[in-house]
């Protein structure tokens, strides 16, 4: 038997290390692991950001703020800061505006001058009344000389008549003419009494070409512009201001709320209040009852009270939001100033110059800086940082950060 019969040949046994990989089988290897590394990657990165970590079990506590003394309050109420004395500042008669002197936020003194109108026609009838005034005042001096002349010759003829040198009837005719410019001096001083009402009467009318402040005040509100008529009554049409400017005495400032009637009681005038702005809600403003107004209304059922108050302020300004809080009787009125908020030291965490608070904001931890003040037994006074109606968390725990998630009853 030959030898290539009896088994397999040698020669395919034999590795041909010049045998390449096809690419094909390569990309066919790596692609499904690429794929799967990067599934994995993205699920780990997804797992990272939206994994809910555990919430952390905190106390919490409400900020509000605290004031320093003071009685209890008895009734709360909400109103409005009105002024007693206001005036919208217009012209006694009907004019052309030349200037206008004031601006809004402009502080006037009693009589200063607001604005002018044109005085053009006053003016030439002014000079008109004054020429027949010294007409009138001329026509009164011929008169009186005349008068005098008469007299004089009056008595000349009298005394001639006396000595048979002068007749009875050039005496008579003399004394009528006496009497006749004793007459006319008489209704000269008339003319002249007339003339002098007349000229007062066109100053007058001038006069009221300037318009000046009834009051000292600010002004609030600026109604006319130079061109614009004025008129004190409306003339209809929109063209024709009725008000140059809208003039507040701000002593004048007081508080009118409305108070439900069936806690009338409560109120009683000179009682003290406190009263608080909605612009600067953490301000206490020492105030007392004036008035209680003798008269509700039935569809409110409440009655107006007229609070008075105490610490003028230029923050006061007219319209503002107000709430008032009528203390007990017999009670001390709360110190002026500024209320603070207060929070128990277990909150602060840092140094001082470098303090902090967690503040509960959504299910989460929200670091706040601080900045504290003078501190009262186991509450800190917060000066900066806290808003009142935030949550702080009290005693942090250890590793709590920003962002953790917490939950609080």
């Amino acid at each position: 038997m030959s030898a290539a019969g009896s088994g397999p040949s040698l020669e395919g046994l034999r590795i041909d290390r010049d045998e390449r990989p096809r690419p094909g089988a390569l990309k066919r290897f790596l692609w499904p692991s690429i794929a799967t590394l990067s599934v994995a990657g993205a699920l780990a990165v997804l797992a990272f950001l939206f994994w809910p970590d555990s919430a952390v079990q905190v106390r919490v506590e409400t900020v509000r703020l605290s004031s320093a003394g003071g009685g209890a309050s008895v009734l709360d109420a909400s109103g409005y800061v009105t002024a007693r004395r206001a005036a919208t500042v217009s012209s006694k008669r009907t004019g052309r505006i030349r200037r206008v002197l004031v601006e809004e936020g402009m502080v006037v003194d009693e009589r200063q001058v607001v604005a002018e109108l044109d005085d053009a026609e006053e003016l030439a009838q002014l000079r008109l009344a004054e020429a027949q005034l010294a007409l009138a005042r001329s026509a009164l001096g011929e008169t009186r000389a005349e008068l005098r002349e008469a007299e004089l010759s009056f008595d000349r003829l009298s005394q001639l008549q006396e000595r048979g040198l002068a007749s009875e009837t050039e005496l008579d005719s003399a004394k009528a003419a006496r009497d006749r410019l004793s007459a006319r001096l008489q209704s000269n001083a008339a003319s002249v009494t007339v003339a002098e009402r007349a000229v007062a009467v066109q100053r007058q009318a001038h006069s009221e070409t300037v318009i000046r402040a009834p009051f000292a005040g600010v002004v609030i509100d600026k109604n006319a512009q130079p061109g614009e008529m004025v008129s004190p009554v409306s003339a209809g049409g929109g063209f024709t201001r009725t008000g140059i400017c809208t003039l507040v005495d701000m002593e004048s400032l007081e508080i009118e709320v409305d108070v439900n009637e069936a806690y009338l009681q409560r109120v009683r005038p000179g009682g003290a209040v406190t009263a608080r702005l909605d612009a600067y809600p953490q301000w206490r403003i020492p105030a007392e009852v004036i008035a209680i107004v003798p008269a509700a209304n039935r569809e409110k059922a409440t009655v107006r009270v007229r609070v008075g108050i105490l610490e003028r302020d230029p923050r006061i300004l007219p319209d503002m939001g107000a709430k008032v809080s009528f203390i007990e009787a017999g009670q001390p009125l709360p110190e002026p100033g500024a209320d603070l908020i207060r929070v128990e030291a277990s909150a602060l965490m840092g140094s001082a110059g470098d303090q902090w608070v967690y503040v509960a904001e959504g299910g989460q931890a929200r670091r706040r800086a601080v900045l504290t003040g003078e501190s009262g037994g186991p509450r800190v006074a917060i000066l900066s940082g806290l808003a009142p109606g935030e949550r702080v968390i009290l005693d942090p725990p250890g590793g709590l950060r920003d962002g953790a998630k917490i939950t609080y009853p």
